[in-house]
This record gives C-alpha cells, structure tokens and sequence, in this order.
C-alpha cells in the first residue's frame, strides 16, 4: 500500500532545521482551499449553459426519481380496506417478494425472468459485438461519401418508431392467409422456405397463421435481428468515434513492421479502442435485463407467451388485473438483478483491465 512520506510535501531546510511547505503543496492547499469559491466563480460566469441543464434535471427529477415513491408498494398490503393511496395501505413487509419467490405466481415470475434473461443474453451475445464490426468496416472504406451515404442508412432505423419496426418485422415474416397452405407468407419468409431443405420448417409456416413473429420457436431469433438492425449502426457512432481517434502514426509504425490490414486491427485499433469497448459493455450489462417492453409487447400474443413474456409484460399484466403491488414487486427485482450485475461487470473490468466507470 502506497504510504505518504514527510518528504513528499516537505522541504528541510539545513540552515535553519526547520521544515517547510513544498511550492507544489502549497498551491495543492490554495486550490482546495478555493475549492468551492471556484465552482461558484464557475457557476456565475457560464450560468447560461447551466441554465441549459435545468430541463433535462427537471426531466430526471418528474419521470425518473419521483415515481421511485411508488416502489413502496411493494411493501405494503393491497388489500387493506379503504386505502386508495399507496401512503394508505398497510406496511405488508416482504409478503410480495414471498409470493412471487415461492408463492402462487412463482411459476409466472420465474418463466418471465427466465424468458428476459436469455433474450438480453442474446442480445449481448450478438448485439454488441455488431457495431464493433461495423466501426470497424466504416474506417476501412476511404471514399468519405460512401461512408456518409453507408452510415445514414443504417442509422436511419434507430429514428424509426418501434410500432413501424416491429410492423415490419411482421409483414416480413408474415404467415399463409389460408390455413395449411403457403400462400401470402410475408417476403422473408418465402425466401427462407425457398432456401430451407427441411419439410419441418414448412409444416411451421403452414400452422403459423399469425406468422413467424408469434411463434414460440423462432420469436427470439427475429426479436435478434430486428433489434441489430435497428440498434447496431446507431450504436456504432461511439466505436467508430474511438477507432478515427487511433493515431496515423500507430498505423504507420505497424506498416514498418510488415502488419497487413488484419494484425494492424488486431495489435493496433482493437487494443486502441479496448477501454471504450469495456466501459460500454459495463453499461451494456447494467441495462441486461432491461428488454424493451414495447417492442415485446407489440411482437408477442397467447401463441408466444411461453418465449415472449418478460418481466414487464408480466409486471403490466398483473398491474392490469388490478394486482400493481405484485407487479412493483417483480420490477424492483429485476431493478436490483440489474444493479448487481452492472456494479458487478464494473469490478471485474476493473480489476481485469484497470477501466471502470468510477
């Protein structure tokens, strides 16, 4: 452990045989002295582009810290007569978390968390690898028009609505309009029974009336590919920033060497953009259990619920049916699962590769 030495901050003065304060430490002192004085000079000279930061807190503040009161539902008794308010309703201590853990709704809760678990990990597994691969791509094409042209296309999905993408998904991959048949399947899906050798993957087109979009066999496979498609080149912005910022003259010591285009990604760009990769997976990983509601929502009915149905649409089910204390509960547990692995994913990086975000 690193100990703080007399002589680090001190100067002996042989002279006199006294000790004073280094230059350097003092004005260390100065400055934490001033601390405070200078943030408020701060404040007061660029109050203007503080004043800018006013909505964004009040938005932070409305929708993100003040319904967190609301979490206390999931500690107190629905069922409490004449209470109308959450304030109203008797303390019920962890009798919620009990009925979803072990409870009636166990077997609910359990196949939802389960459902939302593998769909996140997919969705790490190859979502976040793709806008890697696509920076990537982005700095090998030297024709900058090409590469403006390139990149408003596959960013233009991320400012399309989640209704038009997963409305898209379902025309694409549309079922037979008469039973037992293939006829009016969706374009993707009459190129895959074009390109499939198996007769059993036919047999699932023939049944899926509603498409292949509600079908618990291949729900989260297209749940995959329409959210890399729609995430995966708005994502790239933050990688592609990191992999331009490379000095040239990395490049060129590499080239000396003898390093052809893939050993100098290998030993220059991929260890270059290494932190800016950690520090995204961290955040990746803290929002791992956080899938989005509406676009499942939108792409799931009764036919899928066995591979669709995450925590939310459970949560916004039950909150439906008039049971919101469950519904709170089962959040505030995906919540903290997430809290866990984001503070979790940070020391491991932490310790592995010396990057966090604190």
């Amino acid at each position: 452990m690193f100990k703080l030495k007399c002589d680090d901050f001190l100067i002996y003065d042989e002279a006199t045989g006294t000790y004073s304060m280094s230059a350097e430490q003092q004005v260390r002192d100065e400055t934490e002295k001033n601390k405070w004085r200078s943030c408020g000079f701060t404040l007061l000279k660029d109050w203007r582009l503080y004043l800018m930061l006013v909505p964004l807190l009040l938005v932070y503040l409305l929708w993100r810290y003040l319904p967190m009161t609301e979490l206390l539902a999931a500690f107190k008794n629905p069922g409490t007569a004449g209470a109308t308010e959450v304030s109203q309703q008797d303390w019920y201590g962890l009798s919620n978390f009990s009925e979803l853990f072990f409870g009636a709704q166990r077997t609910a809760f359990w196949q939802a968390f389960r459902n939302t678990f593998i769909i996140a990990f997919y969705g790490l597994l190859f979502g976040f690898p793709f806008p890697i691969i696509l920076a990537l791509f982005f700095n090998e094409i030297k024709s900058n028009v090409t590469r403006s042209i390139l990149q408003v296309c596959v960013y233009l999905p991320k400012f399309m609505s989640t209704v038009i993408i997963t409305s898209l998904a379902i025309v694409l991959f549309r079922g037979p309009t008469r039973a037992n048949s293939t006829e009016g399947v969706g374009v993707i899906t009459k190129l895959l029974l074009l390109i499939s050798p198996s007769k059993q993957f036919e047999e699932v087109v023939k049944s899926s009336t509603f498409g292949l979009v509600f079908s618990t066999r291949y729900f989260r496979a297209i749940y995959q590919i329409t959210g890399i498609w729609e995430h995966g080149g708005y994502d790239s912005i933050v990688f592609f920033g990191a992999v331009i910022a490379v000095s040239p003259t990395s490049y060129e010591a590499a080239q000396i060497d003898g390093a052809g285009k893939m050993a100098q990604m290998r030993y220059v760009v991929i260890p270059s953009i290494l932190s800016t990769v950690v520090i995204m997976l961290i955040m990746k990983v803290g929002s791992l259990l956080s899938v989005g509601y509406e676009k499942v929502y939108l792409m799931s009915n009764s036919d899928n619920y066995a591979a669709a149905d995450i925590v939310a649409t459970l949560s916004n089910r039950w909150n439906d049916s008039g049971n919101t204390t469950l519904g709170i509960a089962a959040e505030m547990v995906n919540n903290l699962i997430g809290m866990i692995l984001v503070l979790g994913a940070n020391a491991v990086a932490k310790r592995a590769a010396d990057v966090s975000l604190y």
